[in-house]
């Protein structure tokens, strides 16, 4: 009950009680001195045992801690945002069964069809000439490591995983060498696969890209960074920096006549942007951690890989084989 600020108060003097008015601000602004709020023991009968217990509670306050009661005002704070270095992620698989082996060996074969239908894609625009024969290469180039690193989730976190999918483009070596030393003869890929319709060429430019695929997928996985600047650096970046640069090239560097600075900066963006995509993708599986720290590392390795692969020795040698040893040396230092 109040009236104005006065309330009724029982107060408490040894054992006996009385109801007095009481005015908090006036007590509160008079010299300190101890209260003593009591809660009374109920006037049960004491038959149970637990009633027989109860037993008076008191509470002292002193005029300091009571103001404070009465005019201060708690406010709670919102924790602060959990930095990307402090989340904890947990390595995660879509299991396509409950066994991790059988689940792997599904996964083969999912991605193989995957992969086996892509290369059959553009073994037709080949085979049709949808598009020119350059241009229809480099899509090649660009989708079918890109497309089978999407694939990598549905292995599982088991040893089984990583060497099942290594097995998809380790089958590619072979067929490489087995068409590239002229045992088998498939002009459909070796239109979608060569520069000038020659089957050796597959000895060269697109065995290193299964090589490095395969030795991706068994060494690093998609745990480490370095498989994703390898394997996007030269699919992406490699891929788009001859794309753009035969369309828009006409300004060469410098050093070399062959590479224009527009393939260069096509090619440095394609393969950090391809590197900052999948890093995110398999961040959302929880295989690696992503940070700025990360983002970082993968444009300094694009940039590397784009100063060196733009160098006259490039020319001699094959991109698919000078970019991913540049992206693995210089990874290995920045992560």
């Amino acid at each position: 009950m109040f009236s104005g600020h006065k309330m009724l108060m029982l107060r408490c003097n040894n054992s006996s009680s009385s109801l007095q008015m009481f005015d908090p601000v006036s007590y509160i602004s008079s010299v300190p001195l101890s209260l003593t709020f009591c809660r009374l023991k109920p006037s049960f009968p004491s038959s149970g045992p637990f009633l027989s217990k109860i037993k008076p509670t008191f509470t002292s306050l002193s005029s300091s801690s009571l103001s404070a009661s009465f005019f201060s005002v708690t406010t709670t704070k919102p924790p602060p945002p959990i930095s990307p270095s402090r989340w904890n992620l947990t390595p995660a698989a879509t299991m396509l069964h409950h066994d991790p082996l059988i689940s792997d060996i599904y996964a083969t074969g999912v991605s193989g069809v995957v992969a086996l239908s892509f290369l059959r894609l553009w073994q037709e625009t080949a085979k049709r000439g949808i598009f020119d024969q350059k241009l229809n290469r480099k899509l090649v180039h660009i989708s079918i490591g890109l497309i089978f690193m999407v694939c990598w989730p549905l292995f599982s976190t088991e040893w089984s995983g990583s060497i099942l999918a290594s097995l998809i483009p380790g089958g590619n070596i072979i067929r490489m060498l087995i068409i590239g030393l002229g045992l088998w003869k498939d002009e459909a890929t070796v239109r979608s696969m060569s520069r000038f319709g020659d089957y050796r060429e597959l000895l060269k430019g697109p065995l290193y890209y299964a090589a490095t695929i395969t030795f991706a997928a068994i060494i690093y996985w998609r745990t480490s960074p370095l498989s994703i600047a390898a394997i996007c650096n030269m699919c992406a970046g490699d891929g788009m920096a001859d794309i753009v640069g035969r369309r828009f090239g006409g300004n060469k560097l410098p050093y070399n006549k062959n590479k224009s600075y527009v393939g260069s900066i096509a090619m440095a963006s394609a393969g950090f942007i391809a590197s900052i995509g999948y890093m995110l993708y398999f961040s959302s599986f929880g295989y690696i951690e992503r940070s700025w720290n990360m983002v970082l590392g993968f444009l300094i390795v694009s940039i590397v890989t784009t100063v060196v692969e733009s160098l006259p020795i490039s020319t001699e040698l094959d991109d698919n084989l000078t970019v991913p040893l540049t992206s693995i040396l210089v990874g290995s230092i920045v992560f």
